[in-house]
């Protein structure tokens, strides 16, 4: 039985960069070895859910503008797996939810730097899977509980997002953390170690600076697909930290 996680993805400097989070998911992949990885990932949106279905080696997008050229440079030629994506298509489909295939769309930064520093040799086939930000939060839920049961097949489902992603409020050059944040992360993660589903679907009336730490909903949608593919009573912060002022780096495992 392998648990899923949520993720904090970050900006896409994280692969490059060293400090408390990038050490921490390195061990976090030593701890976690499953046979396959489905990744939901913030950077890829449609209304109905996508699967990526190829065996071969995915492509590269460069999903960002304006940053060092190392980054255009990075490559984690992971390969994909058919078998994993006909089979979370049809436990979606088995629970009512529509589902659609594609066949040629490379791995965006969402997925790929957080797994290039948890598994860097690329040898886990990966399976990326879009999301739709216009689903309630329950719906978002009841995705994840629809394929559970990949955790007891030794699947790791990684939902890949951030918890305060405004960036508006970044600052590239700041070291203090803004205190608005944390507050919004705390009672985030008060309300996940809690099992509290019902606030936590209704957090942008009920959490403090919900809409400021999330102006849109795409990359808040992967922690509620993981928290319902979850197969842990309680779930667990694994990692809490910021960098340039507002962007949080948190892990659930659920």
């Amino acid at each position: 039985m392998i648990p899923s996680i949520f993720l904090c993805h970050g900006g896409p400097t994280l692969v490059v960069e060293k400090n408390e989070y990038t050490d921490f998911l390195k061990d976090l992949g030593k701890k976690l070895t499953p046979k396959a990885v489905v990744i939901f990932t913030a950077h890829w949106e449609s209304e109905i859910t996508t699967i990526s279905s190829m065996d071969d080696t995915y492509d590269m997008i460069y999903d960002f503008s304006g940053f060092p050229k190392e980054l255009y440079s990075i490559k984690y030629p992971a390969k994909g797996s058919v078998e994993v994506a006909s089979k979370l298509k049809s436990m979606l489909g088995n629970n009512g939810i529509e589902s659609k295939f594609n066949e040629n769309r490379g791995l965006d930064h969402g997925a790929w730097d957080v797994l290039y520093l948890m598994y860097p040799n690329a040898t886990i086939p990966v399976v990326q899977v879009s999301v739709n930000p216009y689903l309630a939060m329950e719906k978002q839920y009841e995705i994840g509980r629809a394929i559970k049961e990949l955790g007891e097949e030794d699947i790791l489902v990684i939902g890949s997002g951030s918890t305060v992603h405004n960036l508006a409020t970044v600052d590239w050059n700041s070291t203090k953390v803004e205190e608005w944040a944390v507050e919004f992360d705390n009672w985030l993660i008060e309300k996940v170690e809690n099992n509290d589903k019902e606030v936590l679907f209704n957090y942008r009336e009920t959490a403090p600076y919900a809409k400021r730490a999330i102006p849109r909903e795409e990359h808040i949608v992967p922690m509620f697909i993981a928290m319902g593919c979850g197969n842990k009573d309680k779930p667990k912060l694994l990692h809490q930290s910021y960098v340039y002022g507002t962007l949080s780096y948190i892990c659930f495992e659920f």
